[in-house]
């Protein structure tokens, strides 16, 4: 039997402890299926939902959860359902966008301050220094203060925020890695700095970052529906769950399902995000000890 290639053992061997939890964990398994079901909403929501998220009906405001809307209706008579449901494309996208933003550009200057060290190093780490010293949300904010509101530019300003926590890592990894035996004995194969850096150092750096932008997934969600919250994503009447909560808080009191269903979608999505995250890290991080 032919033996896998390195990358495909690799993946086979992470993915193993993550897949055999699932039947010893149920907590596991339930936020498996509802990250699922979320995956549906987002790709596509019609098929859960099948009302206008937009369409309102002055005469069907403020209605109680009921058989016929089973999250009730909004202060215009819209669905909360089928809002809830479609804000899952506004809310998830805009977390997995900016994720992947950050991932891209942290990976890369992660990757070049670990090969060029020397003034590009320090150069780059006192830019990821200047980054962490604000707060993630704060200094979102304050990008979008000069961009201005709107899909793109939250996306931008989380993803921004989000570059150091992914460019560190693949720095620290780099300088490891490089330094290791194995690619001292690579480099005396005669292989080039190219072929080097592409098929020994940048896999085993990048590594970890899958599962960090699994775990920052959820953070991202939460700052994309605070800033919402505040006004700086989606404009209305788009299905934003941050800019759905903004709306219901006003009617807490005679209507609470309106900010009550938004909130719950955003709270669960995240926990079951982390949860999967962090099991996912947790077996990881033992089969790297084992």
């Amino acid at each position: 039997m032919s033996a896998l290639p390195t990358s495909q053992a690799g993946e086979t061997l992470c993915r193993r402890p993550l897949l055999h939890a699932l039947p010893a964990q149920p907590g596991l398994v339930l936020a498996v299926l509802f990250i699922a079901v979320v995956a549906v909403a987002t790709i596509w929501p019609g098929l859960i939902a099948g009302a206008d998220p937009i369409a309102a009906d002055p005469l069907q405001a403020q209605l109680p959860p009921s058989w016929q809307y089973w999250f009730g209706t909004d202060h215009l008579g819209r669905d909360v359902f089928s809002r809830v449901v479609h804000g899952a494309r506004y809310s998830n996208l805009i977390g997995v966008s900016a994720v992947a933003f950050a991932a891209t550009i942290g990976s890369v200057l992660g990757l070049l301050a670990g090969l060029a060290r020397g003034l590009v190093d320090e150069i780059i780490t006192r830019f990821l220094d200047v980054v962490s010293a604000f707060p993630d949300l704060l200094l979102a904010l304050v990008l979008i203060s000069f961009t201005g509101p709107g899909t793109t530019n939250l996306i931008f300003a989380l993803g921004v925020a989000f570059v150091p926590r992914f460019a560190r890592v693949v720095r620290a990894q780099t300088f490891v890695i490089a330094r290791s035996g194995y690619v001292e004995q690579a480099r005396t194969f005669g292989l080039s700095r190219t072929v080097l850096v592409m098929r020994h150092v940048l896999p085993h750096a990048v590594a970890q970052v899958p599962i960090l932008a699994t775990i920052g997934l959820g953070t991202a969600i939460i700052g994309a529906a605070g800033l919402s919250f505040l006004g700086m994503g989606p404009q209305p009447p788009a299905p934003e769950w941050g800019s759905m909560l903004a709306e219901g808080r006003n009617y807490l009191r005679v209507a609470w399902w309106i900010g009550v269903w938004p909130g719950l979608a955003i709270t669960l999505t995240v926990i079951a995000i982390s949860v999967v995250g962090r099991r996912w890290q947790a077996a990881f991080e033992g089969r790297r000890s084992a």
